[in-house]
């Protein structure tokens, strides 16, 4: 037992005691390292698919992304309701439950991608035609997203796994778990396409198997190492009231990732309408931004533990000291790297095409979501500070004002713009999404600053 007590110690040091920037850092800095070898495995990916010189292919592994949002969707949906959930707990100092909503989160996901699979391959080809998928990118299509329905019950329980375990502070081990997973990626991409000949069906395989490692990591530090949460099957106790509490938080993730799949659908048709060097100027542009993009993400998303923890303790001072270094941290961050890849557009563009049509696009579209970065930050964050106060509305709100925004604004770009308004239609969104953010998130500083302490209902 008192093994117990010291690991239950160990793990909440990071969420309850240490300083808040070091907090912050041991929570971010794992979680951005886990981000960067996602982005270098994408990146490997496009470059070596890029290398077999077929554009249609290249468009294809972009009309798929759709596909992948929905998995993300499905996995976050448990994830970051349990995940937040879970910290809650921990700050009310009721680990048991903590337990009971951890062995929820991995069942409930299994069982999802389970259920995910068995709707979608009678369903391939009317799928093919929803991403936008035609021609001589169809079969590409198809072959890339086989391999990911199939392997769906792993991709979501890796999503949720990563999610819960972080929760409890334990940034690196979370780290771990995404790393190792990506490096099986980039080991077995080259293998998969050139040495097997398996071309675009070989990238998907090699991810699916690195997110069967993840989830075999996951369980080990779940089941060996943790002593606040668990995987097994005897914890598995399904209540009403545990499903409503993750559900109501994660239902936010899931609208942000499914508005996410409208969004790229939205992306990949009106871009269709221009040609294929758009399509991939498009899939070459988000891969490079999501340098940024996980800068945001990791600051946002790591610091939702810490926050959770801090509301659910009651200790309003922190949690006012943490918002606040979380957000400076994050704007000087995400501001400087987009000035250093503005400044090497052309040349990180050239890196995955010699085709002068998809540089050209490239540059234009990555230049306008470089403008887009502080604001789907801040969007983000604020999100995530909802989550984790447990109020679904304005996280809810937030989600879904996301992808709401974008499709009018998308459409109408379009007929008055043309490319540029579809190059420009994100930029507006998250900037009006963020503004709406931050008058939500005002509306509960009060209760947050420590000035405004006697005027709190608590």
């Amino acid at each position: 037992m008192e093994n117990i007590e010291k690991m239950d110690q160990a793990s909440l040091y990071y969420l309850e005691k240490a300083p808040v920037s070091k907090a912050i850092m041991h929570m971010v800095i794992p979680m951005m390292l886990s981000f960067i070898a996602t982005i270098i495995y994408n990146i490997t990916d496009a470059f070596f698919i890029g290398k077999l010189d077929n554009t249609a292919m290249m468009a294809s592994v972009t009309l798929a992304l759709a596909f992948s949002s929905i998995l993300m969707a499905l996995g976050h949906l448990f994830g970051v309701g349990a995940g937040t959930y879970v910290s809650r707990l921990l700050g009310e100092d009721n680990s048991d439950s903590a337990k009971k909503v951890c062995s929820i989160n991995f069942w409930s996901s299994i069982l999802t991608g389970i259920i995910f699979m068995a709707l979608c391959l009678p369903l391939l080809s009317p799928l093919l035609h929803l991403l936008g998928a035609k021609g001589e990118t169809l079969l590409y299509t198809r072959n890339y997203i086989l391999v990911f329905v199939i392997g769906a019950p792993f991709v979501i329980a890796n999503l949720s796994l990563e999610e819960t375990v972080r929760a409890e502070g334990a940034s690196t081990a979370s780290m771990i778990g995404l790393i190792s997973g990506v490096v099986i990626n980039i080991i077995l991409d080259p293998i998969f396409i050139f040495l097997l000949h398996l071309d675009i069906m070989g990238a998907a395989l090699a991810s699916v198997i690195g997110n069967i490692v993840s989830v075999v990591w996951f369980i080990y530090y779940l089941q060996r190492k943790s002593a606040v949460q668990s995987v097994s099957i005897k914890d598995f106790k399904p209540s009403k009231e545990i499903y409503k509490n993750i559900i109501k938080v994660g239902i936010s993730a899931f609208l942000l990732d499914g508005f996410m799949v409208t969004t790229t659908l939205l992306f990949n048709n009106y871009s269709m309408l221009y040609g294929n060097s758009v399509v991939a100027g498009l899939g070459i542009s988000q891969r490079v931004i999501q340098i940024i993009d996980f800068v945001g993400m990791g600051f946002s998303m790591g610091a939702v533990p810490l926050i959770a923890y801090s509301y659910s303790a009651k200790n309003q001072e922190r949690l006012r000291q943490i918002i606040k270094t979380t957000v400076l941290y994050m704007i000087g961050i995400t501001l400087g790297l987009s000035v250093i890849l503005f400044g090497f557009r052309s040349q990180v563009i050239g890196i995955f095409s010699i085709d002068p049509e998809v540089i050209a696009i490239g540059q234009k579209i990555l230049f306008a979501q470089l403008c887009s970065t502080i604001f789907a930050g801040l969007s983000e964050l604020f999100t995530g500070i909802f989550q984790a106060f447990g109020t679904g509305v304005q996280s809810t709100l937030m989600s879904s004002l996301r992808g709401i925004v974008f499709i009018p604004i998308l459409i109408f770009g379009n007929l008055l713009f043309a490319v540029n308004g579809i190059i420009w239609a994100i930029t507006i969104s998250e900037g009006f999404t963020c503004l709406v953010g931050l008058i939500l998130f005002l509306g509960i500083w009060k209760k947050i600053n420590p000035a405004h302490k006697a005027e709190s209902p608590n």
